[in-house]
């Protein structure tokens, strides 16, 4: 049975029986969930989309997100999940919840996808930490089965050998997919026979693997590996993704070929901001959320609209807070704003009024906002 549930939007939920349970590492566990036949066109996803699971812990009614290791060919939901305290909300789902039991699991959404390029000679590269390898399992198992002329690269850190998940189907995916796959694994807590893979991955890092990688290219002579480079993958902590994102950009991979996925809240723009802008006080901001109008003022225009709306203890839709999930997306009704970056809207959403609140700079006195996208 169906169920709309609120989560930032209103979200449909369908209930699905768990058909694997295994656990990865000490604080990691994965869940694999069967899709009914009546429910097959539900849950339909792309490689790198996620799901909210509603379940209970300590009492309550959660939803928690969570990104699909499986490609959409395998037609089954599976989930890496990353129990980060002996008394956290996924610790609780790995206690409470077992094969045979029934979970309500949201229809897939997110928007850290690829374009599928078959005919295409492609290189792409995935940079990955802890459970951020996640969605980028679901790319590289897709792309592999998919695109039968493109190259990956895996860089793939964690703290120690005990720490990494998945090994042995990266590794087989490597072995079963001769040179099409190379595979490289950091660790910063653990000593290496190779110093090189030891520490984390930042933009020394990345330098080193340009220039001792991904350097000279077989199917070209007169470039490097890095020249090739079509997409760019990252998933990890903020930092991280910052750190790499600009690191990437600053060798020469333009900013739309440069996808990250954040797991997090992170209070920090992705890329500088560079802009500067004439400074408004006391702008009236009207939004509607929930079929209800609220109104407020924010002093000035030195912060963007959603963190100042959560300043004054408005429960507006977030999650990431760095324009990435979209989880604040709304409609710009009335008024003015400069969206400072983007790593969800497509230029359609963008025409037709939609911003993201969490990146949004009032320019103008009034701004009146539609949280309920209708």
């Amino acid at each position: 049975m169906e169920q709309q549930i609120y989560k930032g939007k209103l979200t449909k939920f369908h209930w699905l029986k768990i058909t694997k349970k295994e656990e990865l590492t000490k604080n990691t566990f994965s869940l694999e969930f069967e899709i009914p036949g009546n429910l097959k066109e539900n849950f339909t996803f792309d490689a790198g989309q996620f799901v909210s699971i509603k379940f209970r812990s300590h009492k309550n009614d959660v939803i928690k997100d969570y990104s699909m290791t499986s490609a959409p060919y395998e037609e089954k939901i599976a989930l890496g999940i990353k129990m980060n305290s002996a008394e956290g909300d996924a610790s609780e789902l790995f206690r409470n919840y077992n094969v045979g039991d029934h979970l309500l699991v949201s229809e897939p959404a997110g928007r850290f996808t690829l374009i599928s390029k078959p005919s295409e000679f492609r290189t792409i590269v995935g940079f990955a930490a802890g459970i951020g390898i996640t969605p980028i399992l679901s790319h590289f198992k897709n792309i592999l089965h998919t695109e039968p002329r493109t190259r990956l690269f895996l860089f793939y850190g964690n703290k120690s050998c005990e720490d990494l998940i998945y090994r042995e189907q990266l590794d087989n995916l490597a072995r079963n997919c001769g040179d099409r796959l190379q595979i490289f694994y950091f660790f910063s807590q653990e000593k290496t026979s190779n110093s090189f893979f030891h520490g984390r991955l930042d933009d020394k890092k990345l330098s080193l693997i340009i220039n001792q990688i991904l350097h000279l290219d077989d199917t070209d002579e007169e470039s490097t590996i890095w020249d090739a480079v079509d997409e760019v993958l990252i998933c990890g902590k903020g930092d991280m993704i910052k750190t790499l994102a600009n690191a990437c950009y600053h060798h020469g991979i333009p900013k739309k070929n440069i996808h990250f996925e954040l797991f997090e809240e992170y209070n920090d723009d992705i890329y500088p901001v560079e802009k500067e802008f004439p400074l408004i006080e006391n702008i009236d901001v009207e939004f509607k959320m929930l079929g209800r109008e609220y109104s407020a003022e924010l002093p000035d225009n030195k912060e963007r609209i959603l963190q100042q709306l959560l300043i004054q203890k408005f429960s507006v839709p977030y999650s990431c807070k760095s324009g990435i999930c979209g989880s604040c997306e709304c409609i710009l009704e009335e008024g003015e704003v400069d969206l400072l970056e983007n790593e969800y809207l497509t230029e359609r959403e963008e025409e037709k009024g939609h911003i993201l609140a969490c990146m949004s700079i009032a320019k103008s006195k009034k701004i009146k906002l539609n949280f309920d996208l209708s």
